[in-house]
């Protein structure tokens, strides 16, 4: 689901090679496919350049889904952090370069928020007190005094105050966090301080509700409980909004059919490069960010900002950061506090109608993507290279699936037992005119057509039978192989933290539980009092 970044931590990535090597293997290692003996689809790169120039949203506010808010682009982001980040040593890559044993198996175990704990990544956590060791709780970074919102009636200047909502960085600016990768934009950035805070809180809570706990076995007993829950959520109120309602439970009852392995998980190709990339699809070219930058605020929540306020990707600094900045977007020391996050515009908390509010919806699951995501930062003006049109995302996700030699669409959909999309469905549109100009519309590149299938089988609303399976057997798969999770040693487990249905539990119920829903609040900041000179 990353917008830009590479998966991974130097680890050895899927090709065309190493998957075909591991084909026939019972477990294929840290990468295999689904459906090893289906012919891979040859597509020129000419022809996926085409199809990928028509896949531009050009739908405004119509292509909006009505009902998925967009916290969950961003949720299935950092589940695919979570689930590609390997530190696997290098040692080790090298002397398994098939990765058919020393690799760290793909699981929704959180390992990029805990890193390997307090004792081998001190640096994640919070201490105490001055000779206390760090835990159980995690460091919180604090967003740097900001504007608010111009004052209409000539008072004095308001700022947003210094916020505890920022990843904790460095001297330069770079987070302290265990996987880099979730400070390459903001929205990210916010999503991964919040699972921060989601811990810290179940630390509050046992603290209240258990007693004789020290921190080593208090901190063990709040990552279980916050990795259970993180899991469940995955299951239950996202891959079931993106597929239907009781499909987990009923390939949990029936049994996996397609992604099997004996005793350790892999990253299946039919998912990593073409099921799970649906979430390109639901980027929204802008945001409702909070109420100073939103439309008819400061300005729009675009995604050149949340690019540009991160540590990674943007102008957050550290130390490096003059005091004045030279222009609002910086560089600055941290986040600046009013570009601090409200939730209740990007998961539907219940919010009641007010001025100047409005939830984010995802965009439909279909085959058109954001013009932004079509001229990636730093894109050349010249298209005609193969490394030009890297900065066209649709056409890197397309070749590389033909780069890996997945098969085509039609194919998949006959080995699942389904009924494959018609020539008619698949010419739908002005991407179905470039998709039969070059005959993909009777062999179509497994990416474009788990997005077609969804358009043209539940209008964008949720993924059709081959995008769905592939999705769910994946998930259900991933964390029924890992033992230390809640399908792993306690089958009939079900949620117990408060929530708004008992047994249940969703993003909502995680953002109302951590309660640190809108810091900025309405925008209009605070008058700061002047320190005293010294």
């Amino acid at each position: 689901m990353s917008e830009v970044a590479a998966h991974g931590h130097g680890v050895r990535g899927m090709s065309r090679e190493s998957l075909q090597a591991l084909a026939g293997n019972a477990d294929p290692g840290k990468f295999g496919k689904m459906f090893p003996r289906l012919a891979p689809l040859h597509a020129e790169d000419d022809a996926l350049f085409e199809l990928a120039k028509a896949m531009r949203d050009e739908k405004g506010a119509e292509g909006d889904h009505p009902n998925l808010p967009a916290g969950y682009t961003y949720l299935g982001q950092f589940v695919d952090h979570d689930i590609t980040l390997d530190t696997t040593p290098l040692d080790k890559q090298r002397a398994d370069p098939l990765a058919t044993q020393n690799f760290r198996t793909p699981a929704l175990d959180l390992d990029s928020l805990y890193g390997d704990g307090p004792g081998l990544h001190p640096y994640l956590y919070a201490k105490e007190g001055v000779r206390k060791l760090p835990g159980p709780k995690f460091l919180i970074g604090k967003a740097q005094v900001s504007d608010a919102l111009p004052r209409r009636d000539g008072g004095p200047d308001r700022k947003i105050p210094e916020l505890d909502n920022d990843l904790p960085r460095n001297a330069h600016g770079r987070a302290l966090i265990f996987d880099e990768r979730n400070d390459e934009n903001l929205l990210v950035a916010q999503f991964h301080l919040l699972m921060l805070k989601f811990h810290n809180a179940v630390v509050d809570h046992l603290k209240k509700t258990t007693t004789g706990l020290k921190d080593p076995e208090l901190f063990a007993e709040a990552r279980l409980i916050v990795t259970w829950h993180y899991q469940w959520i995955v299951l239950f109120d996202f891959v079931e909004r993106l597929t239907e309602p009781g499909l987990i439970r009923r390939i949990k009852h029936e049994g996996r059919r397609f992604y099997r392995f004996r005793s350790r998980p892999y990253m299946p190709a039919e998912f990593a490069a073409a099921a799970y990339r649906l979430g390109h699809s639901m980027v929204r070219e802008t945001y409702s960010h909070n109420a100073v930058f939103r439309p008819g605020g400061l300005a729009d929540g675009t995604l050149e900002f949340m690019f540009n306020f991160t540590g990674k990707s943007g102008l957050i600094a550290g130390d490096l950061a003059p005091e004045t900045p030279p222009s609002p977007l910086g560089p600055h020391h941290t986040l600046p506090s009013n570009w601090v996050i409200d939730w209740r515009r990007f998961f539907d908390l219940e919010t009641p109608p007010e001025d100047n509010f409005t939830l984010n919806h995802a965009r439909r699951l279909d085959p058109l993507i954001v013009p932004a995501l079509h001229t990636l930062p730093d894109h050349p003006e010249d298209m005609t290279t193969i490394a030009a049109r890297q900065f066209v995302l649709p056409f890197r996700n397309l070749r590389r699936g033909s780069q890996i030699g997945l098969p085509s669409g039609q194919d998949v959909a006959r080995a699942m037992g389904f009924e494959p999309l018609s020539d008619t469905q698949l010419s739908q549109g002005r991407d179905g005119d470039a998709a039969a100009k070059h005959g993909f519309h009777k062999a179509t590149p497994l990416w474009y057509y788990i997005l077609k299938e969804a358009e043209q089988l539940h209008d964008g609303l949720r993924l059709g039978p081959v995008g769905s399976t592939i999705v769910a057997e994946t998930f259900l798969g991933l964390i029924h192989g890992d033992d230390n999770s809640f399908l792993g040693r306690r089958t009939n487990w079900t949620p117990h933290l408060p929530s708004k249905t008992p047994g249940h539990f969703t993003m909502a119920d995680l953002i109302t539980f951590v309660g640190d829903i809108n810091p900025v609040g309405d925008g209009v900041g605070v008058v700061l009092e002047e320190k005293p000179a010294q």
